[in-house]
């Protein structure tokens, strides 16, 4: 059974999670949700949900206007041939999410822990990250800091990773968190 919206804010809520709460039209791409939420402060992120050739999932969150290599990258995160896109079927059974709608926040959908996650370490953990809390129609705002705790609590410790194209193609293994 996935969580709802709602269901996820009283969870933050009780974990004293310092966010605002935005509410614009559905979005499902990341030009979609800029225009959207306009002069919103803050990075805003995309959310990769990826598969390895063996079934291994990730969820890759990245600045929003990186481009990430998938090729150089399933390596460095120790995928299991080339990683390729999880379809809308799975994203829905192990996110509980639809297109659209993926962010850090979909793992607490994920009891089981079988998708991993990797955090772009060009966001800065002391500054603003939005995220959709299982719905596009809303977006949260809260310093990074605060999410990546999130993960902890989910479970769901987070590798951070130089996604940058140098470090990529430099061939450069996971990194610590950048904020400390």
């Amino acid at each position: 059974m996935s969580w709802t919206p709602e269901e996820l804010l009283e969870r933050l809520d009780a974990w004293e999670v310092d966010y605002e709460l935005h509410r614009h039209r559905p979005v499902v791409t990341v030009e979609e949700a800029q225009e959207a939420k306009g002069d919103l402060p803050g990075e805003h992120t995309k959310n990769l949900f990826l598969r390895d050739k063996k079934g291994a999932m990730w969820l890759v969150v990245a600045r929003h206007d990186r481009t990430v290599d998938l090729k150089a990258l399933a390596p460095i995160l120790g995928a299991r041939g080339r990683f390729s896109f999880g379809s809308a079927e799975r994203l829905q059974r192990h996110l509980g999410v639809v297109p659209g709608a993926v962010s850090l926040l979909a793992l607490v959908n994920d009891a089981e822990g079988s998708v991993r996650v990797a955090l772009d370490d060009g966001l800065d953990p002391d500054e603003t990250w939005n995220l959709h809390p299982l719905a596009n129609t809303l977006t949260l705002a809260a310093q990074g800091s605060a999410w990546v705790d999130v993960l902890r609590r989910l479970e769901h410790p987070p590798v951070w990773v130089a996604l940058d194209e140098d470090a990529l193609r430099d061939d450069v293994r996971p990194v610590g968190n950048p904020g400390g």
